[in-house]
């Protein structure tokens, strides 16, 4: 489906600040997302597979090896570990679970536990399946979806324009390449990015063109969370109004798109997160993110419900496409919530948790950035009278 807005419209859009210009846009954003999905939702959950040690510079992340953060690290998981967490992603009422390995290839062994991991999760669970693991070969991506895999994820990050700012040892048309591998294994495809970086807004603009030409299945958007450390770690968060705006704008350039809003959520938004869950979002991650910890189960499902949009799922083993998938949407309507015993509260299931199961491993030497550009730190405030 084509964008609703032109490029013109979407940088006037960009533009408004006032408060009750931006719910209009929202009232907008929230009735294509309605007349697109109906009441239907796409709930994701993660797991942290394997963290640490990556040899690439993008600027937003604690575990590239030229940030001066603490590396978070987390060794590769079992296929039975990666079968936990998505038992615990099911209990909390998720309808996907996606197994996210950090850098850009996994050695044969490495690759073949997520191969191992989604086989016992399409298995055991009616979950629906995703991956993220890095650029793939076609080879590869086929060797996922005969696992079960349905759907991989692999951002583009930003706009092309800015993206040397972002990284200069992962190419973005090697991204573009891996989305390609992708759609010719018959794989959905999950390609979004991250706000805030320091992008203007006409390449916000740009990039979410960008992303309407690449036609995925599901675009996560991402909020800044600075990573004291990282080159992006001095700056401020997002404004909260500005996001939903963003959010809203997205929704009108790629009204067929699968929406979820994922990390920095919590952190950019604060209260204003169910206004952006009307803005066009069919899902967000439940639980936790890879390396920072996220909103209670309950909490999430509330926000789509008291929207009047159905959080339930099918008991189809994750094998057929739910009404919101592209394969067949609306195909019939949303099921009703007939779940029972679904988990509040994280503690209530065995979640992915960063602050218990990773440990984070000051570097003993940090290489400068290829880029040049230094690492940075929030600034410290100083308290009169300390």
């Amino acid at each position: 489906m084509p964008p609703l807005i032109t490029h013109e419209e979407a940088l006037a859009l960009g533009e408004i600040e006032d408060h009750a210009e931006i719910e209009a846009l929202v009232e907008r954003a929230f009735a294509v997302r309605k007349d697109q999905f109906g009441d239907s939702t796409d709930m994701c959950s993660l797991v942290n597979a394997k963290s640490g040690g990556c040899a690439e510079d993008c600027g937003f992340c604690s575990q590239s090896r030229f940030a001066e953060a603490p590396t978070p690290m987390h060794a590769m998981m079992s296929p039975d570990q990666i079968l936990e967490h998505a038992k615990a992603a099911e209990a909390a009422g998720a309808h996907r679970f996606c197994m996210v390995t950090q850098g850009q290839g996994l050695s044969k062994r490495d690759f073949q536990n997520v191969i191992e991991g989604a086989k016992l999760v399409a298995e055991h669970t009616n979950l629906k399946r995703c991956a993220s693991i890095g650029h793939m070969s076609h080879e590869r991506a086929k060797a996922l979806k005969e696992a079960g895999i349905q759907r991989v994820h692999h951002n583009v990050e930003t706009a092309e324009s800015y993206y040397p700012e972002v990284s200069t040892t992962v190419r973005y048309e090697g991204r573009l390449r891996t989305i390609d591998a992708v759609k010719e294994a018959g794989l959905e495809t999950c390609v979004g990015g991250i706000l805030n970086l320091g992008e203007s807004r006409e390449q916000r603009v740009e990039m979410a063109f960008q992303l309407a030409e690449v036609n995925p299945t599901s675009v996560p958007i991402n909020l800044l969370n600075p990573r004291p450390g990282t080159k992006f770690g001095d700056r401020e968060l997002m404004d909260p109004w500005e996001a939903v705006k963003w959010i809203a704008i997205f929704r009108l350039i790629l009204p067929a798109a699968l929406f979820r809003l994922c990390g920095g959520r919590i952190e950019n938004l604060g209260e204003l997160q169910p206004l952006a869950v009307k803005a066009g979002l069919n899902g967000v991650m439940m639980g936790n993110f890879l390396t920072t910890l996220g909103a209670e189960p309950e909490d999430d499902r509330a926000m789509f419900e008291e929207l009047g949009l159905n959080t339930a799922r099918q008991e189809d083993n994750g094998a057929n496409p739910r009404p919101d998938n592209r394969s067949g949407w609306l195909s019939g309507e949303a099921p009703a919530r007939t779940e029972e015993n679904l988990v509040d509260h994280q503690d209530e299931a065995p979640f992915w948790d960063p602050s218990r199961q990773l440990r984070h491993r000051k570097k003993a030497s940090v290489p400068p950035r290829p880029d040049g550009a230094p690492n940075r730190f929030p600034a410290v405030v100083q308290v009169p009278g300390r």
